[in-house]
């Protein structure tokens, strides 16, 4: 049991869910289009860029499409094939053999994409054929994106079961769960809103309509995993990909009201607009409205995660642009320690630079920083009384280990610059770049 002396904080235990998480930093989605070609593999460099970052309480991946039409960024590791399938093998058996917990993103992208990205230059699907302002980040630049295509109400179960097998090829892979996407002007998230969504049929229309999707594919994706392994992902107030809604206070307490029976892992909740623009919205009362484990995400730092977490506005809080930059995020939470500055120009695609080779504290650095004792006694408390929480994860994480054929280490790779100075402004969530999932 938690002992009741304690103040919750970022280094408190929690359940998410069936799954025990050792803290509550939570390492956010983040597109980095690095996965191999042909056929979008995730590969090695992957598993060790993810597995550098395990001391995470929990790690939810990149968004990963769920079939060929769901793509809409080059270089986005799928879901969808069996090479991609064993790609996600070696990331899940790399994190688990140094101790993480991961989840995948279940993503589809909709409207935004190009027919350059898809099957025989195929158009893009959407809830309406509503062309979205701005352009598309394609293999051969900057292209203006199309009018989509609006699906038929026939072609909606084949989507849901899009979700489905997804999620089983995720179950395949070794995850530990599966989060939905249904934030940031992605597909689920053009169905919920009504300044993307003018469709006439059961799935239009009403707030009631217009979440009948989502909740059709949470429905689909817990019936593989069963709802304590499955979170899902929304942004009331993002404007990202040329999005609106007309009462979004009142259409996300629907849709927080309607998963709530679900008993899902967490609700994961983009806070703010990646634009800046400010907007009144109550996120206590949608947490209120949701009722179980809620996520908080949106240019958080330490400061302001620890208040979030102390006052119970927020049970977990995720981090984007400060895992980019610092792999062992955690460690340097817990001592203070200065953090890495993020390269932004090297988030989306290329090699090593910018990915695995920012540097993680040394034994030095770490010799000349005194943990806090009493912050040395609570982790070593709560390690204590969280082990051996979860033996059936912990069995698999053992098989893992067995599986990995070398453990992959968090440090500067011979040659490689070091970034490591105070961080100059505090940093949250994937910034809006062309291809942010964050």
């Amino acid at each position: 049991m938690r002992r009741t002396d304690m103040a919750t904080d970022l280094f408190t235990p929690i359940r998410l869910g069936s799954l025990a998480l050792p803290n509550r930093i939570v390492m956010a989605p983040l597109t980095r289009n690095r996965a191999g070609q042909p056929g979008n593999v995730p590969q090695p460099i992957n598993a060790t860029y993810y597995a550098q970052r395990a001391t995470a309480g929990l790690i939810i991946t990149e968004g990963a499409p769920i079939s060929e039409m769901a793509h809409g960024y080059p270089g986005t590791p799928g879901i969808h094939s069996p090479a991609q399938v064993a790609g996600w093998q070696k990331v899940t058996d790399a994190v688990h053999a140094n101790g993480g917990r991961i989840f995948l993103q279940l993503w589809h992208v909709g409207r935004i994409s190009h027919p350059s990205l898809l099957p025989d230059d195929a158009l893009p699907v959407a809830p309406s054929a509503i062309r979205p302002a701005g352009k598309a980040f394609t293999h051969r630049g900057m292209m203006d994106f199309v009018t989509p295509r609006a699906l038929e109400t026939w072609e909606i179960p084949a989507l849901i079961e899009s979700f489905r097998v997804a999620a089983h090829n995720a179950r395949r892979a070794g995850f530990d769960g599966v989060e939905v996407h249904g934030a940031n002007g992605y597909l689920l998230d053009q169905f919920l809103r009504d300044g993307t969504n003018r469709r006439t049929d059961r799935y239009g229309g009403t707030i009631a309509n217009r979440t009948r999707l989502l909740h059709e594919v949470v429905e689909a994706v817990c019936a593989v995993w069963g709802a304590d392994r499955v979170g899902v992902r929304i942004s009331p107030l993002n404007q990202y990909n040329d999005m609106r809604d007309s009462s979004p206070q009142a259409l996300f307490h629907h849709v927080a009201t309607a998963l709530r029976p679900s008993g899902l892992a967490f609700l994961h909740v983009m806070e703010r607009d990646v634009h800046g623009r400010e907007s009144p919205f109550d996120f206590r009362e949608l947490r209120r409205h949701f009722g179980g484990p809620y996520m908080a995400n949106g240019g958080y730092d330490k400061r302001r995660a620890t208040a979030a977490v102390a006052a119970g506005r927020a049970d977990c809080v995720a981090f984007g642009t400060s895992y980019i930059a610092n792999p062992d995020l955690v460690e340097r939470y817990a001592r203070d320690a200065p953090l890495n500055v993020a390269d932004r120009g090297t988030f989306y695609g290329g090699d090593e630079q910018g990915y695995t080779d920012y540097p993680a504290l040394t034994g030095d650095q770490l010799a000349r920083m005194r943990t806090p004792s009493a912050l040395t006694t609570r982790l070593r408390s709560r390690a204590s009384a969280a082990a051996g929480r979860d033996s059936g994860l912990e069995e698999a994480r053992e098989a893992a280990r067995m599986r990995a054929r070398t453990r992959i280490r968090t440090c500067t790779p011979p040659g490689a610059r070091s970034r490591s100075r105070p961080c100059p402004s505090p940093e949250g969530a994937a910034p809006p770049a062309p291809c942010a999932s964050a």
